[in-house]
């Protein structure tokens, strides 16, 4: 084998090295096939629960922020998805435009009241009422319940171990850490180190470590 021969086959080895290995995992369907581009001055728009009349519709009139997926039991995932959806927008931003008489709060105890339609079942938005919580004055919204493109792309994914509390086979755990290594949704066992330091600081100011 000349020189030529192994630079073009080396080139030809790494190029199979660094291609995706775990496509046949499926996360969300908002992702399986790759992160939708996110668009500069996006302003919002509707979402809409699955009933075929009637639907709930909820306004966001803001971009939002901190998309990511989620794998805890507790968010609301399309079925056949083993990770939610999820990014949160500012409460004052978000508002029931359409038959918000259909809602009710899934478990009234949660830290996030998330209210969702009682015929479809679909999560329209997740509310923080206790105003010592640091996440107080967020919402927390599925956009992919909205027929537009643009918002904020996703950019990690939380709580990846809780998959295995909602059934998902332990075993399986590698190749879907892979996958999402692969799609750029960086794993983590909780949230985001920014939101994790948002945790910390607003714990830290409130018994007077930081002023």
């Amino acid at each position: 084998m000349g020189l030529l021969d192994i630079f073009f086959r080396g080139g030809a080895d790494n190029a199979a090295a660094s291609a995706p290995k775990y496509t046949h995992v499926k996360i969300h369907p908002q992702v399986d096939n790759g992160i939708p581009a996110e668009t500069p001055g996006f302003a919002g728009g509707k979402l809409t629960c699955k009933c075929k009349s009637n639907p709930v519709v909820v306004q966001l009139t803001a971009q939002t922020a901190h998309n990511h997926v989620c794998g805890c039991t507790k968010c609301w995932k399309p079925a056949g998805a083993i990770f939610s959806q999820v990014a949160v927008v500012a409460r004052d931003q978000v508002k029931v435009t359409e038959n918000g008489d259909k809602l009710d709060i899934v478990d009234a105890s949660a830290a996030i009241q998330r209210h969702a339609c009682r015929e479809c079942g679909v999560h329209m938005y997740g509310r923080i009422e206790n105003t010592e919580h640091p996440f107080h004055g967020l919402d927390f919204v599925h956009t992919e319940l909205s027929d537009k493109t643009g918002w904020a792309a996703p950019t990690f994914a939380a709580f990846v171990s809780s998959i295995i509390e909602s059934g998902v086979r332990p075993e399986r755990m590698d190749e879907i850490r892979g996958r999402l290594t692969e799609l750029g949704l960086t794993p983590y066992d909780c949230l985001s180190p920014p939101l994790m330091d948002a945790i910390a600081t607003h714990i830290a100011k409130a018994n007077g470590k930081l002023s």
